[in-house]
């Protein structure tokens, strides 16, 4: 499908290339912790044009506009390297908004607006990847607290945000996802340790230890015992924004920039294989404009948007190996651009649910294959 855009679209999205050009030479899409300060103030600035609610509802304070928009927004944030869509504006507002009592919505909804606080997602944990049924984290009622004790890994911007968005076990050991709750727990609480996890693109992950954290009952989102509902709804909240095309395009042009330098591209082979993954850069984008599509008409999509996932992290990953492959001896050299890309894929297929997860996404969704599950 082609985006054709309203004229509205069309002069919000030079709206926003006039907006971002200051804030070139941020580079918070790779390095959001390094950059962390100048990243907060760019969300800071989102927030006062009121961007970080694009499409919130005009009642919740957002500006109602759509998912074609957020779309736009993101993609072009991007393809600049700028940032990736914060957590607190999306997964977490839009629980709120559909779960959170009023006072919960009046309480957390204006700061997440404004870019003032920030999450990171507390699900993965070192016995729950990518299967977050079998959490261990548990929350213990005691009046009007909550005490939460146990570990989560893998957990991204943990130590530059100020909250945690907490899955945990309320329920019985081995009631599944039926026994768990959200919370919304202070990363600055008593008895909460973040270590940093080194990555391989010289970034880091986290690991949160939680020792007898004390959160408030009015902390959580939903019913006791509720979460798993809410993260299902909340897996469409973001699948329009959180793999934009544009990034692959940048990553391509950077490549073939390379291999210019290089004086490789008069190699029949390497102006071969340039243009096929030029192609496989259009698919992706096509099918990224699908989910926007789905998400515009309010259908539901978890198989296209698993698909989605899939094709843009691994055409990031043969991008970045075919500049290692094609590029000769520099490319291989330590913090050479085509190298500081191909260690940063690696993590791609992992991050929001592997490739193989994704792979039955689609196979159990979209093909009928493997039974119910």
């Amino acid at each position: 499908m082609n985006l054709a855009l309203t004229a509205e679209q069309a002069a919000f999205r030079r709206e926003v290339a006039v907006f971002l050009e200051p804030w070139r030479g941020l580079d918070g899409f790779f390095h959001q912790d390094r950059e962390w300060p100048r990243v907060r103030a760019f969300f800071a600035a989102l927030g006062e044009r009121g961007w970080l609610a694009l499409g919130w509802p005009e009642e919740a304070g957002g500006l109602g506009r759509g998912p074609v928009e957020e779309f736009l927004l993101w993609d072009e944030i991007a393809y600049r390297r700028l940032a990736r869509p914060p957590l607190s504006s999306g997964i977490v507002a839009r629980t709120l908004l559909r779960a959170g009592t009023a006072a919960q919505r009046k309480r957390w909804l204006p700061p997440i607006r404004s870019g003032e606080i920030h999450f990171s997602l507390g699900y993965s944990e070192p016995e729950a990847g990518s299967d977050l049924a079998s959490v261990r984290t548990r929350a213990v009622r005691h009046g009007d607290v909550y005490v939460v004790d146990g570990e989560k890994c893998w957990t991204s911007y943990a130590g530059s945000s100020d909250f945690l968005w907490l899955l945990c076990r309320t329920g019985e050991p081995g009631s599944g996802g039926d026994g768990t709750a959200l919370l919304i727990l202070d990363l600055r609480a008593p008895g909460v340790r973040v270590t940093p996890l080194p990555t391989l693109d010289g970034e880091h992950l986290n690991a949160v230890e939680l020792a007898g954290v004390r959160v408030p009952v009015e902390s959580r989102i939903g019913p006791e015992d509720g979460a798993w509902k809410l993260m299902a709804d909340a897996l469409a909240d973001e699948r329009h924004v959180q793999f934009p095309p544009r990034r692959l395009e940048r990553d391509l042009e950077d490549v073939a920039a390379w291999l210019r330098r290089a004086g490789r591209t008069g190699d029949p082979a390497v102006r071969r294989e340039l243009a096929a993954l030029a192609a496989e850069v259009r698919a992706a984008r096509m099918l990224a404009l699908r989910v926007v599509e789905a998400a515009e008409k309010g259908l539901p999509a978890a198989a296209l948007a698993a698909a989605n996932k899939l094709a843009h992290t691994e055409c990031a990953q043969r991008i970045a190996e075919a500049g290692l492959a094609l590029g000769g001896a520099g490319a291989l050299l330590a913090d050479a651009p085509v190298e500081f890309l191909w260690r940063q894929s690696l993590w791609e297929t992992i991050g929001g649910g592997t490739s193989e997860v994704m792979r039955g996404v689609v196979a159990r969704q979209a093909l009928g294959l493997g039974g119910r599950r």
